[in-house]
């Protein structure tokens, strides 16, 4: 068994939509960066990556290529679970937290832990995701940006 850690965080702007998980949050504002900008689905990504010692999402997705602006990422999410199993390894679990003051994310949980398990094929009780605040601290505790975390767990395919 391997594992690998990722971290991701993107400032928040208006007039931009709000993703997290693959799941459209209601907020007044949105993150900004190349692709959605959806730090929870980024840093899941870069756990997996990390647990197989295959670089990271800005090698593989870089922001400047065209091509990825705007990318959803959940279909970078399924082209990265494709080359971990073309590497010869399958997901064994995610476990994923999300650092926001707002919006309050308990309701959509659910629903991400189902988007992120469907793109990833593994069962939704191997996907935990958790939110937290940071209690007024920081930038994230200023609500200028929301980070997430997360950690995988890999095994070779049998």
């Amino acid at each position: 068994m391997r594992s690998g850690i990722g971290f991701d965080t993107h400032r928040l702007v208006d007039h931009r939509k709000l993703i997290l998980g693959g799941v459209e949050i209601p907020h007044s504002q949105g993150l900004l960066g190349h692709s959605d900008a959806d730090v929870l689905t980024h840093a899941i990504m870069d756990a997996l990556l990390g647990a197989i010692a295959d670089g990271d999402i800005g090698q593989h997705f870089p922001d400047t290529d065209p091509q990825w602006a705007g990318a959803d990422s959940i279909l970078l999410l399924k082209a990265v679970t494709a080359r971990l199993r073309e590497k010869g390894w399958q997901i064994g679990n995610i476990d994923a937290t999300v650092l926001a003051e707002r919006p309050k994310l308990m309701p959509h949980i659910p629903e991400m832990r189902n988007r992120l398990a469907e793109a990833m094929g593994i069962p939704t009780e191997n996907v935990s995701v958790k939110a937290t605040t940071v209690e007024g601290l920081g930038a994230i505790g200023r609500r200028e940006g929301i980070s997430a975390m997360a950690i995988a767990t890999v095994t070779p395919t049998p």
